[in-house]
């Protein structure tokens, strides 16, 4: 009776191991593709990371869907200074809620590609440098992946964004003390 039990458990183990060696190798590789590429920054001084789950969760996307891969809470102590490239023909979108925590730097295409911006959202002809309000509550994390138009795709990008939740249509701008937009990239001399 015991070797016809030890005999069942090493058959059932030979069939348990041989099942996982079928799983699709598609639902395997897309696990690897989702996988974050990044991690969470240290922050600059004057930001003190806090516990809000729905503002964490509003900055994170699923994967192809852009926002952040993960992401941290972070609270403003005193100003700190976020960059955002823009569309001046889309006036509105100067205090959108992407930013960064560096002056954008390289081609419009490396910067849509390291930040994951679709072509067709923006022109990104403009910078502006602005403070993060005292008390305001921001998000920063690495990149997710993106699906875009016309079969174009990022993957998930190890470069820490910002997301701040400003809403300028309803008068909710968490930024303050601002540039006027200046050309980007820079133009050639």
């Amino acid at each position: 009776m015991r070797v016809l039990c030890k005999t069942s458990c090493v058959c059932l183990l030979l069939v348990l191991v041989g099942a996982c060696a079928n799983l699709n190798p598609d639902l395997a590789g897309s696990a690897a593709n989702s996988a974050c590429a990044g991690d969470v920054i240290q922050p600059p001084a004057g930001l003190v990371e806090v516990i809000d789950t729905e503002l964490r969760h509003a900055a994170e996307g699923q994967p192809g869907k852009g926002k952040l891969c993960k992401a941290k809470v972070f609270m403003a102590q005193m100003p700190v200074a976020v960059y955002r490239v823009w569309d001046s023909s889309r006036a509105y979108s100067v205090y959108g809620s992407w930013w960064s925590l560096a002056y954008p730097a390289g081609s419009r295409e490396s910067y849509q590609k390291a930040e994951a911006i679709c072509p067709e959202w923006s022109a990104l002809d403009r910078v502006t440098v602005c403070n993060i309000k005292v008390g305001a509550r921001v998000v920063i994390g690495p990149g997710q992946s993106m699906d875009c138009a016309n079969d174009l795709s990022y993957k998930p990008s190890p470069e820490n964004q910002v997301y701040i939740p400003n809403d300028s249509r309803n008068n909710q701008v968490f930024v303050e003390n601002c540039s006027a937009g200046a050309p980007w990239p820079n133009p050639a001399p």
